[in-house]
């Protein structure tokens, strides 16, 4: 019993001698939204696509100079040489593969009039009395 008694006012003692510490305070602290943040899924699928060409850009133009520095340390070796040339040759393939992506993108932009760096999804927010979909801005109305 007295092992158990024991803890208990230990315990007990803790609440006894604290007193209220009124730390609440209801001062707001404004926190802005970063200028280039994913606020939709329009900005994220428009960010993730950027992102990829730029990716693939970087990574064939690294894949084209590791294909040029096998070549010039090839030393006369007709297997590294053959290696070499087929991976400056991939290389080149590639970036014709993401130049004609981006090329694609800029067509469907020019003749459709889809910008796929800037994509707008509508929202299930409500269109006010401009017609437009809040809280976005479409052709310099802003919507409330």
């Amino acid at each position: 019993m007295k092992k158990i008694i024991l803890p208990v006012f230990s315990v007990a003692s803790l609440f006894v001698g604290a007193s209220s510490a009124f730390a609440q305070a209801t001062t707001s602290i404004p926190i802005a939204t970063p200028a280039n943040s994913i606020t939709s899924i329009g900005t994220l699928v428009s960010s993730g696509i950027t992102a990829v060409i730029v990716i693939a850009g970087l990574m064939t133009f690294l894949y084209l100079v590791w294909g040029g520095i096998e070549w010039l340390t090839s030393g006369g070796d007709k297997a590294k040489y053959e290696a070499a040339r087929d991976r400056i040759t991939a290389a080149l393939i590639g970036l014709a593969i993401v130049s004609a992506a981006w090329a694609i993108m800029q067509l469907v932009s020019f003749f459709f009039g889809i910008d796929i760096t800037n994509l707008k999804f509508p929202n299930a927010v409500g269109n006010d009395s401009h017609g437009c979909v809040s809280p976005q801005v479409w052709d310099g109305v802003t919507c409330k």
